[in-house]
């Protein structure tokens, strides 16, 4: 386990609801959103296997590992079924879990995997690649670089529009975290092998999906195409106008209201 990091949070009291971080982050990217949330759930956020803090993934990895993995901490905290939040490749790990019929409801910000082919071959996986090697370049600068806003804002700036309430402490947790993360890179090469596909006919709970029109990472609306046009037409879009990729450190008190509403929907 990396020192410094946790495998999850717990707390909180009511229906059950699990947060699902994005790549190379931890359970840390929803610590503005958790005291709101767990005014009317019990909250369970974790970090994923092979992410800093999480399990170590055991074996070889499959598309099944990381929402396994979740469900492996879903059934240590007692949740046989939970509402599910999850941002990037977690808003994809929280479909994965509603096709298995584990999820009350889900709400996908800004979720991995439902660009075109087009869209992975050109730009994606590379971006992933080329960001991870710069990543694990600047974490030993974490505190100079957190030190300053703009450095702060150029360490951020293609998960959020507005620094204001990116703290230095934020800043180096997510630098040394994604440094730290030995699932990156096979993550990207099964990605690229595999790609990324979702049984949708399986999901039966409400499903919300919520955009930041400023994302830089996944951009509105062509990398949502095949849950808009092929797996989940009937869901509900949401955009957030200005907002980036991870919408939960920019407008925290609005995105638990659309988690505790797309709840109130199941």
């Amino acid at each position: 386990m990396t020192p410094g990091f946790t495998p999850f949070h717990h707390g909180g009291s009511g229906p059950p609801l699990v947060l699902i971080h994005g790549f190379t982050d931890t359970w840390r990217t929803w610590d503005l959103v958790i005291p709101r949330l767990e005014r009317d759930f019990e909250v369970l956020a974790v970090t994923m296997p092979g992410h800093a803090g999480g399990p170590a993934i055991e074996g070889k990895l499959t598309v099944d590992t990381l929402p396994s993995g979740i469900e492996a901490a879903m059934e240590a905290a007692g949740f046989t079924h939970a509402h599910l939040a999850g941002n990037s490749l977690g808003g994809w790990v929280a479909l994965q879990l509603a096709a298995r019929g584990r999820a009350l409801s889900v709400t996908g910000l800004a979720p991995a995997g439902g660009w075109s082919a087009e869209f992975q071959n050109q730009w994606a996986l590379d971006y992933f690649i080329t960001q991870q090697d710069l990543v694990k370049k600047a974490a030993p600068y974490a505190d100079q670089i957190a030190s300053t806003p703009e450095g702060r804002r150029q360490a951020t700036r293609f998960i959020v529009s507005d620094i204001g309430l990116i703290t230095p402490e934020m800043v180096v947790h997510q630098l040394i975290g994604a440094a730290s993360c030995p699932a990156a890179m096979p993550m990207v090469e099964l990605a690229r092998e595999q790609g990324f596909e979702l049984d949708a006919e399986q999901i039966e709970c409400p499903v919300r999906f919520v955009w930041g029109t400023a994302d830089l990472l996944l951009r509105w609306p062509e990398t949502a195409v095949r849950f808009r046009e092929e797996w989940l037409p009937a869901a509900e879009f949401i955009e957030l106008d200005g907002i980036g990729h991870c919408p939960q450190l920019e407008v925290p008190a609005e995105v638990a209201e659309l988690i505790a509403g797309t709840a109130r929907l199941a």
